[in-house]
């Protein structure tokens, strides 16, 4: 079970550290798709720093699983509100969108799994 949410967890704090990196330094993507969306270019960088929180909290939930289980939560309600955003404009095409859900919303499960609820 322990490789499983080390896995799981890695992967998960991997892609969002890089897309909050993405999001910070300005890469051309993320604006494209803040374009497309209606998102202020303003908001890319808190949106980031929030990211690189989420990347942080569940590499900290080795030590303080409670830390990663929040983190992983997080994460699951940012990508809540992102899905919120692309239905507003209609943008249907969801692949990208539900890979970012599912591993944080995997990291969750595989949190919960090896440390317990409590």
């Amino acid at each position: 079970m322990f490789a499983a949410y080390l896995c799981v967890t890695l992967v998960a704090s991997l892609v969002n550290g890089v897309a909050a990196v993405a999001n910070l330094i300005g890469h051309d993507y993320p604006k494209s798709q803040a374009d497309k969306l209606g998102v202020p270019h303003s908001w890319m960088r808190p949106l980031g720093t929030l990211l690189g929180a989420g990347a942080l909290g569940l590499l900290t939930g080795f030590a303080v699983p409670l830390v990663g289980a929040l983190a992983a939560a997080g994460l699951v309600l940012y990508f809540t509100g992102a899905l919120w955003v692309h239905l507003r404009i209609g943008d249907y095409a969801l692949g990208p969108w539900f890979v970012f859900l599912c591993l944080p919303a995997a990291a969750l499960a595989v949190n919960l799994a090896y440390h317990g609820r409590a």
